[in-house]
């Protein structure tokens, strides 16, 4: 076994992408976000953008199901889609957003990547995977209590239920769950080096969405 392999593979995949990660939560979009400088018109263009991301992931999840690579990170607690609606019905103030809401250039890129990689290769799906749904139960929850605060949702109600996890009681033995089974993927080092990339090219995909946002929406 080589020391690629004998490495735990969640500790691989997250210090391997550390900088493209940091890259994506410091980006100016959501600095200004955070730091009050946009306002709930913001808020609310990102969370249509994450429905055309999370309906691309979400929309392969039955195909997947059975896949042993992917299968098993197909969770139905953490399906994020209809709490997306939910939430854009409160911010449209039940207008029909359906209609109206197109991607973004770097939305769209994004959402035809996670479609590719879930129709050709499990294992970029779960590099997609990883990146989405641990950074929602981590990071997700400082935009949670931003938006809470600064535009007077109720706590954890309707407008950043996109964030809330009923399902999952205890976030910290889940993300500990999920580290586990990354580390029980059966993958060689070349295709542990594959989805290290396709890991970090998520990343960069979600910093352009960002870009994309604030060159539309920053003052």
């Amino acid at each position: 076994m080589t020391v690629l392999e004998a490495t735990p593979f969640s500790t691989l995949i997250r210090d391997a992408s550390h900088q493209q990660h940091t890259e994506a939560e410091n980006s100016a979009f959501m600095g200004d976000l955070l730091g009050g400088r946009l306002g709930v018109a913001a808020f609310r263009a990102y969370t249509e953008q994450l429905w055309f991301v999370y309906r691309a992931l979400e929309g392969a999840a039955d195909r997947l199901a059975g896949d042993p690579v992917a299968g098993p990170f197909i969770r139905p607690e953490l399906f994020r889609t209809a709490a997306l609606e939910r939430d854009l019905d409160h911010l449209h103030e039940g207008a029909d957003w359906r209609a109206e809401l197109r991607p973004l250039p770097a939305t769209e890129a994004y959402a035809a990547r996670v479609m590719e990689v879930a129709r050709d290769w499990p294992g970029g799906y779960v590099a997609h995977h990883y990146t989405r749904y641990l950074g929602d139960l981590s990071g997700g929850q400082v935009i949670r209590g931003t938006a809470e605060a600064r535009w007077g949702f109720e706590r954890k109600g309707d407008g950043v239920r996109f964030y809330v996890f009923d399902a999952i009681d205890n976030p910290a033995a889940f993300k500990r769950e999920y580290r586990a089974l990354l580390d029980a993927l059966p993958l060689d080092g070349p295709e542990r080096l594959r989805v290290v990339d396709e890991c970090k090219r998520a990343f960069a995909l979600n910093t352009a969405l960002f870009r994309d946002l604030g060159d539309t929406l920053t003052p």
